[in-house]
C-alpha cells in the first residue's frame, strides 16, 4: 500500500512516552483573562479545545479556526459549553477522526484546509472524534506567521502561542521526534520538513 492510498483517518505520527513532559511546559503566556489574552492575539486565531472555544466565543470573538472533542480533562463538557460551540456561526463544520496521542491524515488534512479558508475569511469547527489535545502542534508550525494558537493548560488557563520563531521551531522540533510517518506529516501540512 502506498501513501496515496492511505486512509485519511490513519495515523501519521504518534505521541511516544518519551515526549510526553515536554509537551506539560506551555510555549507561551498563560492567561486566566480572556479579554487580556485577546488584546495580544492576531488573526487568524486558531483556538484548540472545547474550553477555549467557549471562553472566545463566550467573550465574542469566534476563532478562524476551533478544534474541539466535546472533552475536558477526558470527561464531557458540560452541555452549556456544548450548546454554545455547536450553535456558533461557523462557516463550515468538519468532522475527523483521531486517536488519543495521535494525529491522524483526516486531523491534519482538515486543520490545513481550515488555515488556508481563514485565509480566505471562512470559518470551521473541526469536531473531533477521539482526541484533538496534539493539534496545537502542527497548527503553530501550519498556521501563517504572527498567527495565534490558544489551548488549554489544565488548572492554569489558556496558552497564548504567536506563531513566529522560537514557538515554531519547538513544535516542528517535537513533531520530527514523534513516531510515524514524518515527512508524510509535512507533506500534509504543506511545508517543509
Amino acid at each position: 500500500m502506498t501513501d496515496d492510498t492511505l486512509d485519511d483517518a490513519a495515523v501519521v505520527v504518534e505521541l511516544q512516552a518519551e515526549l510526553r513532559s515536554e509537551l506539560k511546559e506551555p510555549v507561551g503566556p498563560i492567561y486566566t483573562d480572556t479579554d487580556a489574552m485577546l488584546a495580544e492575539a492576531e488573526r487568524p486565531l486558531i483556538a484548540v479545545g472545547d474550553i477555549v472555544t467557549y471562553h472566545l466565543m463566550t467573550a465574542e470573538r469566534m476563532p478562524d479556526v476551533a478544534l474541539v472533542d466535546g472533552k475536558t480533562k477526558r470527561s464531557a463538557v458540560e452541555d452549556h459549553i456544548r450548546a454554545e460551540i455547536d450553535g456558533g456561526a461557523f462557516d463550515r463544520e468538519r468532522r475527523v477522526s483521531n486517536p488519543p496521542g495521535t494525529l491522524s491524515a483526516d486531523l491534519l488534512t482538515a486543520l490545513r484546509d481550515a488555515i488556508t479558508d481563514a485565509a480566505e475569511g471562512r470559518s470551521t469547527v473541526i469536531v473531533v472524534d477521539g482526541e484533538e489535545d496534539l493539534a496545537a502542534l502542527p497548527a503553530v508550525v501550519a498556521a501563517p506567521t504572527g498567527a495565534s494558537v490558544v489551548y488549554g493548560q489544565p488548572d492554569e488557563g489558556m496558552v497564548l502561542v504567536t506563531c513566529e520563531g522560537e514557538a515554531v521551531d519547538r513544535m516542528r522540533d517535537l513533531l520530527g521526534r514523534m513516531d510515524g510517518d514524518t515527512e508524510r506529516l509535512w507533506a500534509i501540512l504543506d511545508v517543509a520538513g
